[in-house]
């Protein structure tokens, strides 16, 4: 019995002292986690409840952490201690952190402590740790690092370390992720990384480092060298297979296609923003310039194995020739960026067909010629051209690609061919157009700013194009059956600054249109009488319109949603539908309504008034007794014509029968 009684003495101790510390706390309790973060803390406090397993102290006023309170919680798991001052730590602090896995000391004055050059102490169980933003410098890391058994990611992100030695980690031999990425490191020293055997992901970004000429850690998976200053990357070749599936060499300035090893992995290779020249592996000068003269692919690529490479970025360089050749060994390549580069032709043979490509990416270039073989790109689905010369191509260089669903061809010279019966059975056509119908797989469709002077009958007919991109070709002639075919399936249509004054089409035929894009021309009117119209968002802005139509508005009323009208000649006294939408239909949105005005006349002046403030009664008047006075004007006209015109044929009646009176 009394063993009982001690028991629920023990509890009722325990429970009360677990309400007293969330009482006189400043901080939230949920479940084993507390959070003191953001409370102008200076110390930590000193009554929490036991057993808890994640302490957030972060943005605080921490300075100091000392053994006589840190040791209390040892049950935690994670410790954030990020963004405070902290700027002494009493040498094996953490030791008594069994359990502590996580620890968060970014952001802190770490660099004060180091000064002093004390090693901070064992860090038992610690895997993560973070002493990003600290203003470390070189060495400094290493009091932190010479006895953590366990620890596996680190981050020294935002510090100011200029060289990495082979010392550094050695007491972090677990280490699986170390991210370095924005110091200043210069050097790295010969086999710094080598003995971290489980080292699998490496961020380097974002430093000043010129040359990696021996790398050779085999088993990393992950390298981040962007934004460097590199100018050669070479890997040692070795008898065993490389791991390495992502390189990011982005951002440095390489001339030469970096030698990779034979065997690897590779999946993700990103060489955008160097100065790539070619893709000639050499790293020789005077090498490269012979095999200018005389390329063979396999002497310049071929060693080189990208078997299981899926993406590869080289825009924004100098390339001005990609041979056929160096795609051979891609088989399962998906995506490939060439874009910003200085291509003028551009093919893809039988011999390296890139059939496992989806999208190929060869926008601003200098292309004059394309062509694609038959049986090559046979995944391709997205296909950028936009920014070239491109101006003559085969006519159904689209029609061999059997999966193609984006056409970004804008900003070139193209024209549209007009099909005919032949199209069926692809016969080949006279270079000088393109043949956009009977491509059952295409949805989108840009030609903007192409310098197109006509969109012919049935251009699309056979392909179920979702969006069409027309815009800024100035003088652009739409046939009354340019759409013909895409009644069913478009969606969105931009016929923006083509200077149009009549549409020849009813838009409102294309039953499943939501989006209309038909700003910066010069249309009067906007017939629209097909009912099923589905039409939501509609953009009028700086046309000549005067009156949307009665007939249009009970069209768009239904599907409407969104209108922009700025910047038309809009007449406040006849577009009574129009200011009722405006007033009285909230559904309708309409964006850009301080900038929709519309005209009235008072005093024989035109006024300019935003459409809002349109009150028919008042402004409306005077124009209503003027049309009344025009009225009454020519109805006397017309009256006193009707009455001399009868006057006259009475008189000439009387004069004849005068006449006949007198008669021998």
């Amino acid at each position: 019995m009394g063993a009982c009684a001690w028991l629920v003495l023990v509890i009722v101790n325990e429970v009360a002292a677990l309400l007293y510390a969330q009482q006189s706390s400043p901080c939230e309790v949920v479940q084993t986690d507390v959070f003191c973060n953001n409370k102008n803390l200076r110390s930590i406090p000193g009554r929490l409840p036991p057993g808890i397993q994640k302490l957030d102290l972060s943005r605080n006023l921490l300075q100091n952490l000392t053994h006589e309170v840190l040791s209390v919680y040892n049950t935690v798991h994670h410790l954030n201690l990020h963004s405070n001052k902290i700027h002494f730590i009493q040498p094996g602090v953490f030791r008594a952190l069994t359990n502590l896995q996580v620890l968060d000391l970014s952001e802190n004055n770490l660099d004060v402590f180091a000064a002093l050059k004390t090693d901070v102490g064992r860090l038992p169980s610690v895997e993560s740790l973070d002493l990003s933003g600290n203003g470390l410098y070189t060495g400094m890391s290493d009091y932190f690092l010479r006895d953590a058994p366990a620890l596996k990611n680190l981050s020294l992100d935002g510090n100011s370390i200029t060289m990495i030695d082979n010392g550094t980690f050695t007491g972090s031999s677990a280490l699986r992720k170390i991210d370095l990425h924005n110091n200043v490191i210069l050097e790295i020293t010969e086999g710094a990384f080598e003995y971290l055997n489980d080292l699998s992901d490496l961020d380097l970004s974002m430093n000043s480092i010129t040359c990696i000429t021996d790398f050779n850690l085999c088993r990393l998976k992950l390298l981040n060298l962007s934004k460097n200053s590199l100018e050669l990357f070479q890997a040692v070749e070795l008898d065993r297979e490389y791991e390495l599936l992502y390189l990011d060499l982005r951002e440095n300035k390489i001339p030469y296609f970096p030698i990779l090893p034979k065997m690897s992995r590779l999946m993700y290779l990103d060489l955008s923003r160097n100065r790539l020249r070619d893709v000639n592996t050499s790293g020789n000068a005077e090498e490269d310039l012979m095999s200018e003269r005389s390329f063979k692919g396999h002497q310049r690529v071929g060693h080189q194995d990208f078997s299981q490479l899926l993406y590869l970025d080289m825009s924004f360089n100098q390339i001005k020739s990609l041979p056929s050749l160096f795609f051979s060994s891609m088989m399962f390549l998906e995506t490939l960026n060439v874009s910003n580069n200085c291509l003028e032709a551009f093919s893809v043979t039988q011999e390296a067909p890139l059939n496992g490509l989806k999208t190929l990416d060869l926008s601003f270039n200098a292309l004059q010629e394309l062509s694609f073989e038959q049986n090559t790109l046979l995944s391709l689905e997205a296909l950028y051209l936009q920014g070239n010369y491109l101006g003559t191509a085969d006519s159904h260089l689209f029609h061999r690609l059997p999966y193609i669903r984006e056409l970004h061809l804008q900003q070139n010279y193209l024209r549209i061919c007009e099909p005919h019966a032949s199209e069926i059975s692809h016969k080949p056509r006279p270079h000088g157009c393109v043949s956009l119908s009977s491509i059952p797989t295409l949805k989108y469709v840009s030609l903007a700013d192409n310098s197109l002077r006509i969109v012919p009958q049935n251009a699309f007919r056979g392909s179920p194009v979702q969006v069409l991109d027309l815009s800024n070709n100035p003088g652009l002639y739409l046939h009354k059956n340019a759409f013909s075919g895409l009644e069913t399936s478009l969606t969105h249509l931009s016929l923006q600054e083509n200077h149009l004054h009549t549409l020849n089409t009813d838009l409102s035929f294309l039953t499943s249109l939501r989006v209309v894009n038909l700003s910066m021309n010069r249309l009067t009117s906007l017939p629209l009488r097909n009912k099923e119209s589905s039409i939501e968002l509609l953009n009028l802005q700086n046309n000549s319109l005067v009156t949307l139509e009665h007939n249009t508005l009970e069209v768009l009323e239904r599907t409407l949603k969104t209108l922009y009208m700025g910047l038309n000649p809009l007449s406040c006294c006849s577009n009574g539908r129009f200011l009722d939408m405006v007033k009285g239909k909230p559904s309708v949105e309409i964006p850009d309504l301080a900038s929709v005005t519309c005209q009235y006349t008072l005093d024989s002046n035109e006024v300019e008034i935003n459409i809002l403030d349109v009150v028919e009664d008042h402004h409306c008047k005077s124009l209503d007794l003027k049309t009344l006075n025009i009225v009454i004007i020519v109805a006397s006209g017309v009256g006193l014509i009707v009455t001399l015109v009868v006057v006259f044929k009475l008189c000439h009646r009387r004069r004849r029968r005068h006449n006949s009176s007198f008669k021998a």
